[in-house]
């Protein structure tokens, strides 16, 4: 039998009955009416002057009012300040608790719990996590992290559950929910310290708020789901038996939707993980500073003794809460097992508290930052440059540089600002409505009126650039993971542990291997974002319809034909969703990035935190705001289109 063959071109009448060439029809049209206009009365390829608002001084004044009236203007001093207190004397409660409890009362409890939750084998590797945090000198700042972190998710559940609870039980609060999650979801998390640190300071109160606001959503959204999605025959039965509202609510939808309600706990952990590491920029303290100290000093060893640390808290928290999700009620023996392992920790703690065995020793803990730079300055001086045939990293960098990055800034500056916008809108109407595209266009143009609409657009290359790279090794990954089970296999434990590192995390590996610049942040971001592309990819093209598979077999279509024209055309709703979540986690570590040279908005940021001028933070912050919510916009199809690929 013949191979499939190609679609033959279609004619002019054809195309111009098409949506899409109708889009870009009218969108064209509407340019040459505007952009004559535009260029006539602001010429230039810059953002006009004329069209920038200054915010340097109202937003210096803001700052400086907020300092001046923190002690004792009645806003603070009975609300604020009291909510920042309690933040604080509720971290100190769990921290000296913690401390308390010494290094093996803590270590037992942990794996007591893992215990209780998942068995010996996860147990065993929560209690060798907790005794390699010890090993690594990192003993006092794990327990500072996990304070922080305690409180966090406390609150973070508690205000996602009731937001949840509100969208889950009535559809108009989940209407008006739903934009505001999605767009809180997509915010890289620098954008969330400068707000915090304006109305709380640089501190523990706005890490742990910080913390709160970015961790909230993934519980809200998942305990709304699992509450709308519980079964209405279950509902209809337990309404049969004249049970009340409260009733029906406690009863049936909250067992319902248990593993909804744990997988957001999940959720909720990793991202406050994430963040806390993250807010030691703005006095968080903990693991998170122990790195971003010693990435200040480009100390490489110091920061992989810290960040080690935050990768096994991950991968432990991940695990732990993942296995609970999974596991249905225990049985009145596991209960009792359980009981009788957590009477142990206790007994282990009472015991070394008595013997005055609290702290880690220090013997007990071998010095690796030593070695490791030293590692680091033998590969500086024989592998970053000089390498024969295929050079240096140092090399590969500085032609990543030369070659894509700097090329795609100077495209992008070269560019008018009018055909950036116009740009923005083809994209996202295509992939989109005209709501879509009018919302991606203001958040473009909110950025140049903000006066950074050069730092913008070098943001953009290097996400631009990221997002290439890690579509093209994502989508060759994913097709071989999908083409083999044996392959896929072994590739999932690597995904699972990169998925739950915290993005500072990644910075540490790319300064050894290519110093600081922005092609380390490049690389950085690329890795952060790869798992996810990988996962969503290969999930897209392994749930194609088998039929479509096998009919294409049966016409003789080789395996890439029937990659081309069969599985990504019916994974296509799949693959666009790879792009988005790309584009969001590559902007997330490029935001973060700044802090190892990659410069831009990132930068802005960090010196806005560094030297107090809230003004350079908050500006750059907002644009950053702006900068998610466009490429956010440009790369989700709405539910209609995805389903029409489908």
């Amino acid at each position: 039998m013949a191979a499939l063959t190609t679609t033959p071109p279609r004619t002019l009448p054809a195309l111009l009955r098409d949506r899409r060439a109708g889009k870009l029809l009218l969108l064209a049209l509407a340019a040459a009416v505007l952009v004559p206009v535009a260029v006539t009365r602001w010429p230039g390829a810059a953002w006009p002057a004329a069209l920038t608002v200054d915010l340097d001084r109202p937003l210096t004044g803001a700052g400086d009012w907020i300092i001046d009236n923190r002690d004792s203007h009645p806003v603070f001093l009975y609300g604020l300040g009291h909510l920042s207190n309690a933040v604080v004397l509720a971290v100190r409660a769990v921290y000296l608790t913690l401390l308390a409890a010494g290094w093996a009362g803590v270590t037992a409890l942990g794996a007591a719990v893992a215990w209780r939750v998942a068995g010996a084998r996860l147990a065993l590797g929560t209690a060798a996590a907790f005794l390699a945090c010890g090993a690594l000198g990192m003993w006092v700042p794990t327990m500072q992290t996990l304070a922080l972190m305690a409180v966090a998710v406390a609150a973070s559940v508690a205000v996602g559950a009731l937001l949840g609870l509100a969208g889950g039980l009535s559809a108009r609060m989940h209407r008006a929910l739903r934009p505001v999650l999605d767009t809180m979801q997509v915010l890289p998390a620098f954008a969330y310290l400068l707000p915090v640190v304006l109305v709380f300071g640089i501190g523990v109160p706005a890490a742990v708020l910080a913390t709160v606001v970015y961790a909230a959503p993934p519980m809200a959204r998942l305990t709304a789901l699992g509450l709308r999605g519980a079964d209405r025959g279950v509902l209809e039965a337990v309404d049969s038996l004249g049970a009340t509202p409260r009733q029906r609510l406690l009863t049936a939808r909250i067992p319902l939707a248990r593993r909804e309600l744990l997988l957001g706990l999940n959720q909720t952990i990793m991202m406050a993980l994430s963040m806390a590491v993250i807010a030691s920029v703005i006095g968080a303290g903990g693991l998170g500073d122990r790195v971003y100290q010693a990435l200040a000093a480009v100390d490489v060893g110091a920061a992989l003794a810290a960040g080690i640390p935050v990768v096994l808290l991950a991968v432990v928290l991940d695990r732990v809460t993942a296995a609970a999700g999974r596991t249905g009620s225990a049985s009145a023996a596991g209960r009792s097992a359980g009981l009788y392992v957590l009477g142990g920790a206790v007994v282990i703690a009472l015991a070394a508290r008595l013997a005055g065995r609290l702290e880690w020793p220090r013997a007990w803990s071998p010095e690796i930052a030593g070695p490791v730079n030293r590692a680091v300055d033998w590969m500086t001086a024989h592998l970053y440059s000089g390498v024969p045939v295929v050079g240096g990293t140092a090399d590969w960098a500085g032609r990543f540089t030369t070659w894509v990055l700097d090329p795609l800034r100077d495209g992008l500056l070269w560019l008018p600002w009018w055909a950036v916008l116009l740009a923005v809108a083809a994209a996202a109407w295509l992939i989109g409505t005209w709501r879509t595209a009018l919302t991606a266009v203001a958040a473009m143009a909110a950025i140049g009126v903000l006066g950074v609409w050069e730092p913008a657009l070098d943001t953009l290359s290097q996400v631009l650039a990221a997002v290439a790279v890690t579509l093209v090794l994502g989508f060759a990954t994913a097709v071989a993971a999908a083409r083999s089970d044996r392959f896929e296999r072994l590739l999932r434990p690597v995904l699972d542990v990169f998925q739950t590192m915290p993005q500072f995390v990644y910075l540490i590996p790319v300064v050894a291997l290519f110093g600081v610049g922005r092609a380390p942040a490049v690389a950085a971001a690329v890795v952060y974002a790869l798992p996810a592309v990988v996962r969503i990819t290969a999930q897209g093209l392994r749930q194609v319809d088998p039929a479509a598979l096998e009919a294409s077999r049966s016409l003789g279509a080789t395996g890439r034909q029937q990659l081309r024209q069969v599985q990504l055309p019916l994974a296509r709703p799949a693959l666009l969703l790879a792009v988005n979540q790309g584009v969001v986690l590559v902007l997330a570590v490029v935001i973060i990035g700044g802090l190892v040279g990659g410069g831009a908005l990132g930068y802005d940021v960090v010196f806005g935190l560094a030297q107090g001028d809230l003004a350079t933070g908050l500006v750059a912050g907002a644009a950053i705001v702006c900068l998610g919510l466009m490429l956010d916009r440009v790369t989700q199809p709405t539910e209609r289109r995805a389903r029409k690929g489908a």
